[in-house]
Protein backbone atom coordinates (compact mmCIF):
# COMPACT_ATOMS: atom_id res chain seq x y z
CA UNK A 1 0.00 0.00 0.00
CA UNK A 2 1.33 3.45 -1.06
CA UNK A 3 0.78 5.99 1.77
CA UNK A 4 1.43 9.48 1.77
CA UNK A 5 2.10 12.17 4.48
CA UNK A 6 0.58 15.94 3.98
CA UNK A 7 1.88 18.53 6.26
CA UNK A 8 0.28 22.17 6.17
CA UNK A 9 0.98 25.48 7.76
CA UNK A 10 3.39 28.53 6.73
CA UNK A 11 5.22 27.99 10.14
CA UNK A 12 5.84 24.49 9.23
CA UNK A 13 7.22 25.54 5.06
CA UNK A 14 9.31 28.02 6.64
CA UNK A 15 10.94 26.44 8.99
CA UNK A 16 9.95 28.32 12.02
CA UNK A 17 9.09 25.33 13.35
CA UNK A 18 10.60 22.18 13.65
CA UNK A 19 7.94 19.66 11.96
CA UNK A 20 8.17 16.55 14.62
CA UNK A 21 4.85 15.58 13.69
CA UNK A 22 6.14 14.00 10.59
CA UNK A 23 8.80 12.24 11.72
CA UNK A 24 6.50 10.73 14.45
CA UNK A 25 3.91 9.84 12.11
CA UNK A 26 6.72 7.74 9.61
CA UNK A 27 8.17 6.07 12.70
CA UNK A 28 4.93 5.01 14.12
CA UNK A 29 3.72 3.68 10.50
CA UNK A 30 7.33 2.04 10.27
CA UNK A 31 6.88 0.62 13.92
CA UNK A 32 3.71 -1.67 11.68
CA UNK A 33 5.03 -2.37 9.16
CA UNK A 34 3.38 0.41 7.00
CA UNK A 35 6.25 2.61 5.13
CA UNK A 36 5.64 6.12 3.64
CA UNK A 37 6.21 6.59 0.04
CA UNK A 38 6.25 10.14 -0.25
CA UNK A 39 6.45 13.34 2.33
CA UNK A 40 4.88 16.65 0.87
CA UNK A 41 4.49 20.09 3.08
CA UNK A 42 2.48 22.38 1.46
CA UNK A 43 2.04 26.40 3.14
CA UNK A 44 -1.46 27.99 3.87
CA UNK A 45 -2.46 28.37 0.24
CA UNK A 46 -5.86 27.00 -1.11
CA UNK A 47 -4.32 26.84 -4.73
CA UNK A 48 -1.18 24.90 -3.92
CA UNK A 49 -2.87 22.97 -1.06
CA UNK A 50 -5.58 21.94 -3.51
CA UNK A 51 -2.64 20.74 -6.17
CA UNK A 52 -0.70 18.73 -3.67
CA UNK A 53 -4.26 16.84 -2.61
CA UNK A 54 -5.13 16.06 -6.03
CA UNK A 55 -1.76 14.78 -6.69
CA UNK A 56 -1.71 12.88 -3.87
CA UNK A 57 -4.76 10.90 -5.13
CA UNK A 58 -3.50 10.04 -8.42
CA UNK A 59 -0.14 8.23 -6.82
CA UNK A 60 -1.24 6.98 -3.19
CA UNK A 61 -3.58 4.75 -1.76
CA UNK A 62 -3.71 6.09 1.72
CA UNK A 63 -3.07 9.87 2.24
CA UNK A 64 -2.41 11.35 5.95
CA UNK A 65 -3.20 15.28 6.05
CA UNK A 66 -1.76 16.87 9.14
CA UNK A 67 -2.83 20.00 9.98
CA UNK A 68 -4.84 22.98 9.00
CA UNK A 69 -8.28 22.07 11.24
CA UNK A 70 -8.03 24.82 13.87
CA UNK A 71 -10.98 27.62 14.18
CA UNK A 72 -8.56 30.66 12.28
CA UNK A 73 -8.60 32.03 8.64
CA UNK A 74 -5.79 29.95 7.60
CA UNK A 75 -6.87 26.58 8.39
CA UNK A 76 -7.85 25.01 5.30
CA UNK A 77 -7.70 21.68 5.22
CA UNK A 78 -11.79 21.33 5.51
CA UNK A 79 -12.22 23.60 2.95
CA UNK A 80 -10.24 22.27 0.12
CA UNK A 81 -10.57 18.63 1.14
CA UNK A 82 -14.28 19.63 0.09
CA UNK A 83 -13.34 21.04 -2.95
CA UNK A 84 -10.68 18.26 -4.25
CA UNK A 85 -13.50 15.73 -3.60
CA UNK A 86 -16.32 17.75 -5.58
CA UNK A 87 -18.38 18.24 -2.51
CA UNK A 88 -20.09 20.70 -0.19
CA UNK A 89 -18.95 21.60 3.46
CA UNK A 90 -21.81 20.68 6.18
CA UNK A 91 -22.50 21.38 9.71
CA UNK A 92 -21.64 18.18 12.10
CA UNK A 93 -24.48 18.79 14.53
CA UNK A 94 -22.85 16.17 17.06
CA UNK A 95 -19.16 17.58 16.52
CA UNK A 96 -20.84 21.25 17.34
CA UNK A 97 -22.26 19.54 20.24
CA UNK A 98 -18.70 17.70 21.39
CA UNK A 99 -17.29 21.25 21.32
CA UNK A 100 -19.60 23.02 22.89
CA UNK A 101 -19.38 20.83 26.05
CA UNK A 102 -15.55 20.75 25.82
CA UNK A 103 -15.31 24.03 26.33
CA UNK A 104 -18.52 24.41 28.99
CA UNK A 105 -16.40 21.92 31.00
CA UNK A 106 -14.24 24.32 31.50
CA UNK A 107 -16.08 27.33 32.85
CA UNK A 108 -15.63 28.29 29.00
CA UNK A 109 -18.36 29.49 26.48
CA UNK A 110 -17.72 28.64 23.06
CA UNK A 111 -15.92 31.40 20.60
CA UNK A 112 -18.23 31.69 17.54
CA UNK A 113 -15.07 30.94 15.12
CA UNK A 114 -14.62 27.54 16.60
CA UNK A 115 -17.94 26.60 14.84
CA UNK A 116 -16.38 26.45 11.69
CA UNK A 117 -14.49 23.19 12.93
CA UNK A 118 -17.74 21.57 12.60
CA UNK A 119 -17.79 22.71 9.17
CA UNK A 120 -16.81 18.88 7.18
CA UNK A 121 -17.18 17.69 3.42
CA UNK A 122 -20.32 16.10 3.10
CA UNK A 123 -20.57 12.06 3.63
CA UNK A 124 -17.15 12.52 5.32
CA UNK A 125 -16.36 9.96 7.73
CA UNK A 126 -15.97 11.76 11.37
CA UNK A 127 -12.46 10.33 13.53
CA UNK A 128 -12.50 11.41 16.77
CA UNK A 129 -10.42 13.69 19.38
CA UNK A 130 -10.92 12.80 22.99
CA UNK A 131 -8.36 15.77 23.60
CA UNK A 132 -9.02 18.54 21.32
CA UNK A 133 -11.46 20.31 19.84
CA UNK A 134 -10.45 19.65 15.83
CA UNK A 135 -11.65 16.39 15.35
CA UNK A 136 -10.33 14.30 12.51
CA UNK A 137 -12.39 13.09 9.26
CA UNK A 138 -11.34 10.91 6.39
CA UNK A 139 -12.92 10.52 2.81
CA UNK A 140 -12.39 9.68 -0.37
CA UNK A 141 -10.31 11.63 -3.02
CA UNK A 142 -9.66 9.71 -6.31
CA UNK A 143 -8.00 6.75 -5.38
CA UNK A 144 -6.70 7.49 -2.09
CA UNK A 145 -8.41 7.45 0.91
CA UNK A 146 -7.46 10.36 2.99
CA UNK A 147 -7.00 10.68 7.02
CA UNK A 148 -7.29 14.67 8.12
CA UNK A 149 -5.58 15.02 11.65
CA UNK A 150 -5.22 17.90 13.93
CA UNK A 151 -1.39 19.84 14.03
CA UNK A 152 -1.53 19.89 17.81
CA UNK A 153 1.24 16.69 18.37
CA UNK A 154 -0.79 15.14 21.83
CA UNK A 155 -3.84 14.86 19.26
CA UNK A 156 -2.18 14.08 16.19
CA UNK A 157 -0.76 10.87 18.42
CA UNK A 158 -4.07 9.98 19.98
CA UNK A 159 -5.55 9.81 16.73
CA UNK A 160 -3.17 8.14 14.96
CA UNK A 161 -2.50 5.63 17.33
CA UNK A 162 -5.90 4.79 18.48
CA UNK A 163 -8.18 5.68 15.01
CA UNK A 164 -5.68 5.94 12.04
CA UNK A 165 -3.38 3.14 12.39
CA UNK A 166 -6.26 0.04 12.78
CA UNK A 167 -7.66 1.47 9.67
CA UNK A 168 -4.64 1.51 7.61
CA UNK A 169 -3.89 -1.78 8.79
CA UNK A 170 -6.99 -3.18 7.37
CA UNK A 171 -6.89 -1.15 4.55
CA UNK A 172 -3.72 -2.39 3.62
CA UNK A 173 -4.95 -6.42 3.83
CA UNK A 174 -2.14 -6.77 6.79
CA UNK A 175 -2.11 -8.81 9.69
CA UNK A 176 -4.05 -6.56 11.81
CA UNK A 177 -2.39 -8.74 15.26
CA UNK A 178 0.34 -6.90 15.78
CA UNK A 179 3.09 -6.14 18.80
CA UNK A 180 6.08 -3.81 19.46
CA UNK A 181 8.32 -5.05 21.48
CA UNK A 182 11.16 -1.93 22.49
CA UNK A 183 14.56 -2.45 24.46
CA UNK A 184 16.42 0.85 25.30
CA UNK A 185 20.02 0.52 26.06
CA UNK A 186 22.35 3.29 26.58
CA UNK A 187 26.22 2.83 25.67
CA UNK A 188 26.06 0.98 22.57
CA UNK A 189 25.83 2.73 19.10
CA UNK A 190 23.44 1.96 16.47
CA UNK A 191 25.91 -0.40 13.95
CA UNK A 192 27.31 -2.05 17.37
CA UNK A 193 23.95 -3.00 18.51
CA UNK A 194 23.36 -4.31 14.84
CA UNK A 195 26.25 -6.26 14.63
CA UNK A 196 25.61 -7.93 17.84
CA UNK A 197 21.57 -9.02 16.96
CA UNK A 198 22.63 -10.16 13.31
CA UNK A 199 20.24 -13.42 12.95
CA UNK A 200 18.05 -12.87 15.48
CA UNK A 201 14.86 -12.38 13.38
CA UNK A 202 15.57 -15.94 11.89
CA UNK A 203 14.35 -17.73 15.61
CA UNK A 204 10.42 -17.10 14.36
CA UNK A 205 11.40 -18.86 10.97
CA UNK A 206 7.90 -17.46 9.36
CA UNK A 207 9.77 -13.86 9.11
CA UNK A 208 7.04 -12.48 11.73
CA UNK A 209 9.62 -10.63 13.25
CA UNK A 210 11.55 -7.87 12.07
CA UNK A 211 14.37 -6.06 14.09
CA UNK A 212 14.39 -2.52 13.60
CA UNK A 213 16.16 0.41 15.38
CA UNK A 214 15.82 4.10 16.40
CA UNK A 215 19.03 5.85 17.49
CA UNK A 216 18.35 9.05 19.82
CA UNK A 217 21.23 9.85 21.61
CA UNK A 218 22.33 9.14 24.45
CA UNK A 219 19.57 6.05 24.02
CA UNK A 220 19.18 3.68 21.54
CA UNK A 221 15.72 1.73 20.96
CA UNK A 222 15.85 -1.68 19.67
CA UNK A 223 12.34 -2.78 18.37
CA UNK A 224 10.89 -6.03 17.58
CA UNK A 225 7.80 -5.25 15.36
CA UNK A 226 6.24 -9.10 15.86
CA UNK A 227 2.74 -9.78 13.36
CA UNK A 228 1.03 -13.06 14.20
CA UNK A 229 -2.81 -14.68 13.98
CA UNK A 230 -3.22 -13.55 17.77
CA UNK A 231 -1.63 -12.46 20.95
CA UNK A 232 -0.76 -16.35 21.79
CA UNK A 233 0.97 -16.67 18.59
CA UNK A 234 2.48 -13.20 18.91
CA UNK A 235 3.86 -14.14 21.86
CA UNK A 236 4.60 -17.59 21.22
CA UNK A 237 6.62 -16.32 17.90
CA UNK A 238 8.51 -13.19 20.14
CA UNK A 239 9.74 -15.33 23.49
CA UNK A 240 13.12 -16.71 21.67
CA UNK A 241 13.62 -13.49 19.71
CA UNK A 242 13.44 -11.31 23.15
CA UNK A 243 15.56 -13.72 25.21
CA UNK A 244 18.22 -13.75 22.86
CA UNK A 245 18.00 -10.01 22.31
CA UNK A 246 18.46 -9.69 26.43
CA UNK A 247 21.08 -12.17 26.48
CA UNK A 248 23.66 -10.31 23.64
CA UNK A 249 22.87 -6.97 24.80
CA UNK A 250 23.30 -7.87 28.44
CA UNK A 251 23.62 -5.40 30.64
CA UNK A 252 23.51 -2.33 28.63
CA UNK A 253 19.40 -2.74 28.32
CA UNK A 254 17.95 -0.49 30.79
CA UNK A 255 14.53 -0.44 30.39
CA UNK A 256 11.44 -2.28 28.20
CA UNK A 257 8.56 -1.43 26.57
CA UNK A 258 6.94 2.21 28.32
CA UNK A 259 9.68 1.90 30.75
CA UNK A 260 11.82 4.80 31.03
CA UNK A 261 15.16 4.91 32.81
CA UNK A 262 14.63 7.04 35.50
CA UNK A 263 11.22 5.10 36.25
CA UNK A 264 13.41 1.94 36.83
CA UNK A 265 16.10 3.71 38.93
CA UNK A 266 13.38 5.75 41.24
CA UNK A 267 11.36 1.99 41.62
CA UNK A 268 14.64 0.29 42.49
CA UNK A 269 15.62 2.97 44.80
CA UNK A 270 11.69 2.73 46.53
CA UNK A 271 12.44 -1.33 46.56
CA UNK A 272 14.93 -0.64 49.38
CA UNK A 273 13.04 1.85 50.94
CA UNK A 274 16.16 3.91 50.09
CA UNK A 275 17.02 7.93 49.68
CA UNK A 276 19.14 9.55 47.31
CA UNK A 277 21.11 12.52 47.18
CA UNK A 278 22.68 14.51 43.93
CA UNK A 279 25.47 16.45 43.24
CA UNK A 280 26.02 17.93 39.76
CA UNK A 281 28.24 19.97 37.91
CA UNK A 282 27.82 21.43 34.26
CA UNK A 283 24.37 19.40 34.06
CA UNK A 284 21.96 22.21 34.39
CA UNK A 285 20.05 19.82 36.81
CA UNK A 286 18.86 17.55 34.15
CA UNK A 287 19.34 13.96 36.98
CA UNK A 288 17.87 15.71 39.33
CA UNK A 289 14.90 17.21 36.86
CA UNK A 290 14.30 13.75 35.37
CA UNK A 291 14.03 12.04 38.65
CA UNK A 292 12.19 14.89 41.00
CA UNK A 293 8.59 15.23 38.98
CA UNK A 294 7.93 11.49 39.28
CA UNK A 295 5.26 9.92 41.53
CA UNK A 296 6.62 8.73 44.72
CA UNK A 297 9.89 10.74 44.27
CA UNK A 298 9.20 13.46 47.41
CA UNK A 299 10.03 10.37 49.09
CA UNK A 300 13.26 9.20 47.70
CA UNK A 301 14.91 12.76 46.80
CA UNK A 302 16.62 14.09 49.84
CA UNK A 303 18.84 16.92 48.31
CA UNK A 304 19.97 17.98 45.00
CA UNK A 305 23.22 20.61 44.65
CA UNK A 306 23.40 21.82 41.21
CA UNK A 307 26.76 23.73 40.51
CA UNK A 308 29.00 24.61 37.86
CA UNK A 309 32.14 24.43 39.17
CA UNK A 310 33.64 20.93 41.25
CA UNK A 311 35.61 23.15 43.92
CA UNK A 312 32.37 25.01 44.58
CA UNK A 313 30.60 21.66 44.30
CA UNK A 314 33.33 20.66 47.38
CA UNK A 315 32.89 23.98 49.36
CA UNK A 316 28.87 23.53 49.28
CA UNK A 317 28.73 20.25 50.93
CA UNK A 318 32.18 20.68 53.64
CA UNK A 319 34.85 19.69 51.39
CA UNK A 320 38.88 20.73 50.83
CA UNK A 321 38.64 20.01 46.75
CA UNK A 322 42.76 19.06 47.74
CA UNK A 323 41.66 16.41 50.16
CA UNK A 324 39.20 15.34 47.81
CA UNK A 325 41.52 14.78 44.82
CA UNK A 326 43.65 12.15 47.05
CA UNK A 327 45.60 14.96 48.28
CA UNK A 328 47.43 15.98 45.47
CA UNK A 329 46.02 19.14 44.91
CA UNK A 330 46.86 19.25 41.50
CA UNK A 331 43.28 20.29 40.43
CA UNK A 332 42.81 17.84 37.63
CA UNK A 333 39.58 15.78 38.46
CA UNK A 334 39.68 12.05 39.63
CA UNK A 335 37.33 9.29 40.78
CA UNK A 336 38.71 10.35 44.03
CA UNK A 337 37.46 13.17 43.90
CA UNK A 338 33.90 12.32 43.04
CA UNK A 339 34.03 9.42 45.39
CA UNK A 340 34.86 11.97 48.63
CA UNK A 341 32.13 14.57 47.37
CA UNK A 342 29.42 11.57 47.37
CA UNK A 343 30.44 10.45 50.25
CA UNK A 344 30.17 13.27 51.81
CA UNK A 345 27.03 14.75 50.48
CA UNK A 346 25.66 11.55 51.70
CA UNK A 347 26.86 11.84 55.21
CA UNK A 348 25.56 16.04 55.09
CA UNK A 349 22.27 15.02 53.99
CA UNK A 350 21.50 11.61 55.84
CA UNK A 351 20.50 9.97 52.26
CA UNK A 352 21.28 6.32 51.58
CA UNK A 353 22.55 7.18 48.56
CA UNK A 354 24.60 9.72 47.11
CA UNK A 355 25.58 10.24 43.79
CA UNK A 356 27.94 12.71 42.65
CA UNK A 357 28.66 13.77 38.72
CA UNK A 358 31.39 16.17 37.75
CA UNK A 359 32.41 17.28 34.80
CA UNK A 360 35.83 18.92 33.58
CA UNK A 361 34.91 20.74 30.12
CA UNK A 362 37.72 21.65 28.02
CA UNK A 363 38.23 25.14 27.60
CA UNK A 364 37.38 26.53 24.07
CA UNK A 365 33.81 27.27 22.02
CA UNK A 366 31.70 24.76 20.90
CA UNK A 367 33.39 22.84 18.34
CA UNK A 368 32.26 19.11 17.70
CA UNK A 369 35.95 18.23 18.95
CA UNK A 370 35.43 19.76 22.87
CA UNK A 371 35.32 17.20 24.94
CA UNK A 372 34.53 16.47 29.06
CA UNK A 373 36.24 14.35 31.45
CA UNK A 374 33.52 12.93 33.38
CA UNK A 375 34.08 11.55 36.91
CA UNK A 376 31.09 10.01 38.69
CA UNK A 377 30.45 8.54 42.37
CA UNK A 378 27.86 6.18 44.22
CA UNK A 379 28.43 5.99 47.96
CA UNK A 380 26.61 4.03 50.23
CA UNK A 381 26.92 3.70 54.10
CA UNK A 382 29.40 0.51 53.21
CA UNK A 383 30.85 1.30 49.78
CA UNK A 384 31.53 3.70 46.95
CA UNK A 385 31.61 2.75 43.34
CA UNK A 386 33.01 4.81 40.58
CA UNK A 387 34.26 5.50 36.86
CA UNK A 388 35.77 8.01 34.70
CA UNK A 389 35.24 8.77 31.62
CA UNK A 390 36.08 10.95 28.53
CA UNK A 391 33.46 12.13 26.09
CA UNK A 392 34.04 14.20 22.73
CA UNK A 393 31.22 15.88 20.98
CA UNK A 394 30.55 19.38 21.78
CA UNK A 395 29.14 20.80 25.25
CA UNK A 396 25.51 19.62 24.67
CA UNK A 397 27.10 15.95 23.40
CA UNK A 398 28.91 16.04 26.66
CA UNK A 399 26.14 16.99 29.08
CA UNK A 400 23.38 14.83 27.53
CA UNK A 401 26.57 11.76 27.75
CA UNK A 402 27.14 12.57 31.82
CA UNK A 403 23.47 13.01 32.52
CA UNK A 404 22.57 9.56 30.76
CA UNK A 405 25.69 8.19 32.48
CA UNK A 406 25.12 9.33 35.84
CA UNK A 407 21.59 7.66 35.83
CA UNK A 408 22.85 4.49 34.06
CA UNK A 409 25.70 3.53 36.60
CA UNK A 410 22.67 4.34 39.59
CA UNK A 411 20.90 1.57 37.45
CA UNK A 412 23.71 -0.83 37.48
CA UNK A 413 24.72 -0.38 41.02
CA UNK A 414 20.99 -0.79 42.56
CA UNK A 415 20.48 -3.86 40.09
CA UNK A 416 24.06 -5.58 41.22
CA UNK A 417 25.47 -5.19 37.80
CA UNK A 418 29.28 -3.42 37.06
CA UNK A 419 29.27 0.18 37.13
CA UNK A 420 32.14 0.56 34.71
CA UNK A 421 31.39 -1.31 31.40
CA UNK A 422 33.05 0.48 28.02
CA UNK A 423 30.79 2.40 26.11
CA UNK A 424 30.53 3.12 22.41
CA UNK A 425 30.73 6.87 22.98
CA UNK A 426 33.81 7.45 25.29
CA UNK A 427 37.68 7.75 24.21
CA UNK A 428 40.42 6.60 25.44
CA UNK A 429 42.61 9.75 27.66
CA UNK A 430 44.83 11.75 25.01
Amino acid sequence: MHIEVICTGDEVLTGKIVNTNFSYISQKLEDFGLSVQWETTVGDDRGNLLLAFRLAAERADAVIVNGGLGPTVDDLSQEIAARAAGVDLALNEEWLSRMEDYFAKRGRVMPPNNRKQAMLPAGAEVIDNPVGTACGFALNIGRARFFFTPGVPRELRRMLEDQLIPRLLAKSGLQTAIFLKRFHSYGIGESHADALLAGVEALAPDGSVKLGFRAHYPQLETKLTVRGKDMDDIQNKLAPVEQEVRRRLGNFILAEGDQTLERVVLDALGDRHASLSLVETFTSGQIAARLAHLPGAGKIIRRGIVIPDVSDACAVIGLDRAVAADGTGAGELTRETAEAVARAARQQTGATLALAVLIDLDEGTDRIDIGGTICLAIASEHDTASRRSRIVGGRDWVRLGAVEMGLDCLRRYLQGLPVYERIDFEIDRP
